[in-house]
């Protein structure tokens, strides 16, 4: 089996945690070594059952692990572009995490880095870029191009066409109409339906999506 390194030891890093057990249970593919978090109060203790075991910037030391980057959440949703950026690694060292329960037709691709969790569908054609998080039950539909860094919360739809550009966040149960564009590190609040196209680095939100403030993204090389 491949090791794997876990980087983060919240939420989504632990639901990552469990589809990998998913997948070993089809199918014995990754020794899941543990996470890698900034926080030393974590370090040596276990989130269930997986151990935290250093910083991420100790990634490098487990040259023959490939990792997973787990984080981000609508407070800090560039927090994956920053922490693959601090490491600078190759990108063949990125796993690509797909749940046994998801459905991925034959003529779409998901990149390096990212995990696609259970009852998510791509239909056709869907191109999924490199480091998106896509969460449970969301559907792509013909055509769709997720950008890298994306986030897509749990129950988002997106109907044919619709472009999502690197860095977005989508919150749960938002739906975005047909051949619409989300601009880079947009923020769609939860159950939003966006009828227009949402301009970078913008907060929209309601029924029908509106323009609510800028953005707050923090760029750069800070964790």
């Amino acid at each position: 089996m491949t090791p794997l390194l876990i980087v983060g030891a919240g939420g989504f890093a632990r639901e990552t945690a469990q589809l990998v057990h998913a997948v070993n249970d089809v199918s014995p593919t990754w020794e899941l070594l543990g996470h890698l978090d900034d926080d030393p109060a974590k370090h040596g203790t276990a989130v269930d059952g997986v151990p935290v075991l250093a910083g991420v910037d100790e990634a490098a030391a487990w040259d023959d692990a490939m990792i997973v980057v787990c984080t981000g959440s609508p407070r800090d949703y560039a927090s994956r572009a920053r922490i693959v950026a601090r490491l600078g690694l190759p990108p063949e060292r990125y796993a690509t995490l797909v749940h046994p329960g998801a459905h991925v037709s034959r003529t779409s691709s998901i990149g390096r880095g990212s995990v696609v969790m259970a009852q998510t569908v791509l239909t056709a054609a869907v191109s999924v870029g490199a480091h998106v998080t896509v969460m449970p039950h969301v559907t792509l539909t013909h055509d769709d191009v997720v950008g890298d860094f994306a986030t897509l919360a749990a129950g988002v739809r997106l109907a044919g066409g619709v472009l999502v550009e690197p860095g977005a966040y989508l919150g749960s149960g938002a739906l975005v109409r047909e051949t619409r564009t989300i601009g880079s590190y947009a923020l769609v609040g939860m159950g939003s339906v966006v009828t227009h196209d949402v301009p970078s680095e913008e907060v929209w939100a309601g029924v029908p999506a509106r323009f609510i403030r800028p953005a707050t993204v923090i760029h750069g090389a800070q964790t």
